[in-house]
């Protein structure tokens, strides 16, 4: 059987590496298919451009994954009346985290054929699924994508080693609810291959929560200290201890990501977090300290918030943030399938998922659906001035920064600046 699987285009100069997509490449492969990729994203092409693809190559079934989201779904679109409009149209398969929480109206909205719920492999034992089938896509593309603090000459891919989350988040949504981890020994592996094959010294690990557990995390530390790699990851902050970050530092972790949400214990408690503002604080200044940048997301607008606790957001932004990232605070959104999604439909604040998608989202900064008590107007002035506020902190200190690097240049002789070079 031939396979077409499509990787969508978001606009972006370099795209992360569809790992998603890779992996169903390879379970298509070890099945005996023979698997081609459709790189919509690499060479930005039209959508008449597939049309003209399926009718001059046949293929058995055609495949797009993708994501919840706004941008998502007018690409899906686009693409999905593109393969329909072709003359030899394959049988015209969907999934993703976009469709799978509301599959019959993706299914008529698209005109797929099939939509396949939650993960392709269907494996428990996640060590026994193939490595993704980096074989089939340009990695001197994919690998040029940047993470905090990762060089100029050094080359990046994604790496999960679990599945899944263990928290239940009010505004997030799980294609499994349990959690399934790799061994060490299947992530060592996998790495080792990357920078024997493709030259890979960053690591992006892309897992939902790499910080599992403390016993977790040390134990991911220790198997891949001796490959001499840096890396970035997503963490919790309530185990962000000076014994863990320790271990994460020494094993080659230069970046944290961190799902703040708010600095409000209510609105953490509201929004079923699991996190408190004292663990927030000491865990970010555990990071700071061991001297890995934290990455600090912050939404607002969930159940119960306030512009007070959006100014709380702001200033904690202002004390600890390191200038590794520029961060803006967005709202939140009730994505398809979370609790917060079906809170907003008995609420009567949200029809169902059509009014989602072809009504409400249409840009991820922009408000959705209103929790608070705010009209929209002032829900939108409040988050206009936090974030011109923190943009303002930003680019002033990077002007302090940029104008430090001329005087050391000019009066201090330092030969080792290069230029004003945004990457």
């Amino acid at each position: 059987m031939r396979v077409l699987l499509i990787i969508y285009d978001n606009d972006s100069y370099i795209h992360w590496f569809p790992l998603g997509t890779a992996y169903v490449a390879a379970d298509y492969k070890a099945r005996g298919h023979d698997v081609t990729i459709y790189n919509k994203d690499v060479y930005h092409y039209p959508p008449e451009h597939l049309t003209n693809y399926l009718n001059k190559n046949h293929f058995d079934v055609v495949g797009l994954g993708f994501v919840a989201g706004y941008w998502q779904f007018k690409e899906a679109l686009a693409i999905s009346k593109a393969i329909n409009a072709s003359k030899d149209r394959p049988y015209y398969v969907i999934g993703g985290h976009g469709p799978s929480p509301e599959p019959e109206y993706f299914k008529k909205k698209m005109g797929a054929d099939e939509i396949i719920c939650g993960e392709f492999e269907k494996e428990s034992d996640i060590d026994k699924i193939p490595f993704p089938a980096w074989e089939l896509f340009p990695i001197d593309y994919y690998s040029l994508i940047r993470e905090p603090h990762i060089r100029n000459n050094e080359r990046c891919m994604p790496v999960i080693t679990s599945r899944g989350c263990p928290f239940k988040c009010n505004f997030c949504y799980r294609m499994q609810p349990e959690v399934r981890l790799r061994s060490p020994e299947s992530v060592v592996e996998e790495i080792e291959k990357l920078k024997a094959d493709y030259q890979i010294s960053y690591i992006a690990f892309q897992d939902d929560l790499f910080m599992m557990s403390p016993e977790r995390t040390m134990s991911l530390c220790n198997s891949i200290e001796p490959l001499k790699i840096r890396w970035s990851c997503f963490g919790r902050l309530n185990y962000a201890t000076k014994e863990v970050l320790s271990a994460m530092k020494a094993a080659g972790c230069v970046y944290i990501g961190y799902g703040i949400e708010s600095m409000d214990d209510l609105a953490l408690k509201n929004m079923n977090k699991n996190l408190t503002v004292r663990q927030i604080t000491e865990g970010i200044k555990n990071t700071l300290a061991e001297d890995i940048s934290p990455g600090f997301n912050i939404i607002w607008g969930n159940i119960g918030e306030t512009p007070g606790t959006l100014q709380k957001g702001v200033d904690f932004l202002l004390k600890y943030d390191d200038q590794s990232q520029l961060r803006t605070i967005r709202p939140v959104t009730p994505y398809p399938g979370s609790p917060l999604y079906y809170k907003a439909i008995k609420d009567g604040k949200l029809k169902d998922v059509a009014d989602f998608y072809e009504n409400k989202h249409v840009n991820s900064d922009l408000l959705s659906v209103n929790f608070t008590d705010l009209s929209d107007y002032e829900f939108n002035l409040h988050l206009f001035e936090a974030n011109v506020e923190l943009l303002k902190n930003y680019h002033m200190n990077e002007f302090q920064r940029q104008a430090a690097s001329l005087e050391g240049l000019y009066f201090s002789n330092d030969t080792s600046f290069r230029g004003f070079r945004q990457t």
